[in-house]
């Protein structure tokens, strides 16, 4: 039985489906851009990274941000992209390699929305695309899309998911977070819209996610399994609240659902905060509630911060505090949520899922800034 200081942590290592994917246990390696993928084609190094966390326990692995086929979606030429015939023969070779450690590996889709500004490569002549030309409330840097640029991320999302699918990808997860293309939608600040995409309430808002879902869902079929992250958070602003309360969550997620989400991907700064007033459960716990779905919880999983500190200020972040490690089991094991992404902690520690099952706590390196330099 896997334990560490009193703790049982087998709840960790049980098994849990997403769908008709069974994973062998709980931990997610989250997804983190690495931009060393030049000429948005994955490589060699790329599928020794992934598989070195496969061999490292982790029962799933979700891939960096991969762009879709749009000349708005992608702001940097080293982002790997899931439309190109070399970058999908790359991720190919990612996925054997995963599949040959005994690993299972989602491919994210993303578009970076107005995070991608005018010049940015690999297309620097495009305007960026976004629902109303809006950053964030203030920052204004562009036009809003227009209803055939909708139409066609739409789709550009469909055939990315069917590509993913083709190149052996267990799975696809949508990105619909932390102020994003998708998450723009959702937002009340970068959403000024009073068209079909916009409007005074979530749900409304929710639109476009939804059909981006639903084109995921027609291209890849019914059984294969479709995650989507989603977050209150967003770059350059850690404290907004897109979603205030309980029942705008349900609005949101419901539809999503709906659609076709077979899980929820629930992005958080640190997972252990209570999202609204008057309950103790976080965001993934709550979004399991609403839904039914399986629920990942993913913030600072793993790593012991001080009240008020910014993980970007300090060179090294010491690892989990005992009554956080208790807490994620215990909420694991009474179905609060049902998985954990990790992060930052895999970086330094590709082989996290088998300490952490061997009750090595002790034993695992600190993460520090240095290891997002390289491909370790």
């Amino acid at each position: 039985m896997a334990s560490y200081d009193g703790i049982d942590l087998s709840p960790l290592f049980t098994p849990v489906a997403i769908g008709r994917l069974t994973l062998a246990n709980r931990i997610v390696m989250a997804p983190m851009t690495r931009e060393k993928s030049p000429g948005g084609i994955p490589g060699e190094d790329v599928a020794a990274y992934y598989r070195r966390r496969a061999e490292g326990g982790v029962g799933l692995i979700v891939s960096e941000g991969t762009t879709i086929g749009h000349d708005t979606a992608s702001y940097h030429t080293n982002i790997p992209n899931v439309h190109e015939a070399d970058a999908l023969a790359g991720w190919s070779r990612v996925c054997r390699e995963v599949h040959e450690a005994g690993g299972r590996i989602a491919a994210q889709l993303w578009h970076v929305g107005a995070h991608r500004v005018p010049g940015h490569e690999p297309h620097p002549g495009v305007p960026p695309s976004s629902p109303s030309g809006l950053k964030n409330a203030t920052d204004k840097i562009g036009e809003p899309m227009s209803e055939a640029d909708a139409q066609a991320i739409i789709a550009a999302f469909g055939r990315g998911a069917a590509a993913a699918k083709m190149a052996g990808f267990d799975a696809v997860e949508l990105h619909g977070a932390h102020g994003y293309l998708i998450d723009q939608f959702f937002w009340a600040a970068t959403n000024t819209r009073d068209d079909k995409w916009g409007g005074a309430d979530v749900a409304a808002r929710a639109r476009f996610g939804v059909e981006i879902v639903r084109a995921v869902r027609e291209a890849v079929g019914a059984e294969y399994p479709v995650l989507f992250r989603f977050s209150q958070w967003k770059l350059g602003d850690y404290t907004a609240k897109s979603i205030p309360t309980p029942n705008d969550l349900e609005a949101l997620l419901g539809p999503l659902t709906s659609a076709g989400v077979d899980a929820f991907h629930c992005s958080t700064r640190r997972w252990w905060t209570p999202e609204f007033d008057g309950s103790s459960l976080n965001l993934a716990a709550w979004a399991k509630k609403l839904t039914g779905k399986p629920a990942i919880t993913v913030g600072s999983v793993g790593l012991t911060l001080e009240p008020n500190d910014e993980t970007a200020k300090r060179e090294e972040i010491v690892p989990f505090a005992r009554e956080h490690l208790k807490l994620l089991v215990d909420s694991i094991a009474q179905g609060d949520f049902d998985m954990l992404a990790v992060g930052r902690m895999l970086l330094a520690n590709p082989d996290w899922a088998n300490q952490i099952r061997a009750g090595n706590v002790a034993g695992i390196k600190p993460f520090a800034r240095r290891y997002t330099a390289t491909l370790t």
